[in-house]
């Protein structure tokens, strides 16, 4: 991919009420910082330059590459296919754990060793014969006029979309997006509000909207729970969480248990305990949840998908890669049960 160093550094970003004073009231996500004159959000991806807020973030990515789209992770949307991967540095939370913390800590500004446009990107995305483009890494909320941009084009191109997201955004915007995306993976770190603040800066209850939204416009959705001991192990929080998906619908939403290992400011917490996550898989089979995946602990076979009706292998997966695959037009090859999903 060729760099474009002549690319304009600043774009005006969306979402945006003026204030007196100068100041500038983002409306991107429920932060909603004010922003004074010449300081940027908790993002440190939007800055108020006279009285305007700019996006710092946009044709201004710090990684860009090709994952396995079982890395993301998505196990039910297109298994074994390739995706055109990217971030730019920047975040709305401020997660103790981030295992990103050196990109998702800064700011854009930061990291200007890359200028590509969307129309790059996209490009690259048709060079290397990838039918999928990501956005990830970091939150790709902060980079949101870039994502969206891109996202026009690639659909232009008949290329999807996914963000690996944490649901952090306001409705409006979210509305918006939700057109040009065809799966999401949200990161849904726990299910208490005052160990969300505690663990993100962030609150639950606007993931759940997200959920709810992203449901509702059809896009395919996986969730990821990272399992982190003292925040959120307790059995009775995973209990309430589960329920709470599965009285709203998403019973067929596969759920991905993570195994935490010690990373920026927990790093004096151990790795999860491998019971933890046995008993977190259990708790939401329990619940009535169809689809439950353990990552992080290759030697549990975790990330294997069963049928629900038969309890046949349908795709074996070893790492990032996929082995085997026994799903046929949608359904078990053994039974033909529907397995939700999007399949190739």
């Amino acid at each position: 991919m060729k760099e474009n160093n002549n690319a304009n550094q600043y774009k005006i970003a969306l979402y945006q009420e003026k204030k007196e004073g100068g100041k500038v009231r983002c409306r991107l996500c429920p932060h909603n910082c004010l922003i004074s004159e010449g300081k940027s959000g908790v993002c440190h991806a939007r800055k108020n330059i006279g009285g305007t807020l700019y996006t710092l973030a946009y044709n201004n990515p710090c990684s860009v590459s090709i994952d396995p789209i079982e890395k993301k992770p998505l196990f039910h949307f297109y298994p074994g296919e390739n995706i055109l991967s990217l971030a730019t540095a920047g975040c709305n939370f401020h997660c103790l754990n981030c295992q990103n913390w050196q990109i998702s800590q800064a700011s854009p500004e930061d990291f200007e060793q890359y200028r590509f446009t969307p129309e790059e990107i996209v490009q690259a995305a048709v060079s290397y014969r990838t039918k999928m483009i990501a956005f990830t890494y970091t939150e790709p909320t902060i980079f949101y006029e870039y994502m969206y941009d891109i996202a026009v084009l690639a659909h232009q191109k008949g290329i999807k979309t996914v963000i690996v997201s944490n649901g952090f955004i306001n409705q409006e915007p979210l509305n918006d997006l939700c057109p040009l995306l065809d799966a999401a993976n949200i990161d849904l770190k726990c299910f208490n509000d005052d160990v969300y603040r505690k663990l993100t800066t962030g609150s639950l209850h606007p993931i759940l909207s997200t959920l709810k939204t992203l449901k509702d416009n059809d896009i395919w959705l996986e969730i990821t729970n990272l399992i982190i001991p003292t925040y959120n192990d307790d059995h009775q929080m995973i209990r309430n969480m589960c329920e709470w998906l599965v009285e709203n619908g998403f019973a067929e939403t596969p759920l991905h248990f993570s195994r935490f290992f010690p990373a920026y400011k927990l790093q004096h917490l151990p790795p999860t305990p491998e019971s933890v996550l046995i008993e977190a898989k259990k708790i939401a089979e329990n619940a009535g949840i169809k689809y439950v995946y353990i990552g992080n602990m290759p030697q549990l076979n975790g990330e294997n998908t069963y049928c629900p009706a038969c309890h046949e292998l349908l795709i074996a997966r070893r790492g990032f890669y996929v082995t085997e695959n026994n799903i046929v037009d949608g359904k078990c090859a053994f039974c033909g049960e529907n397995i939700p999903g999007r399949w190739g």
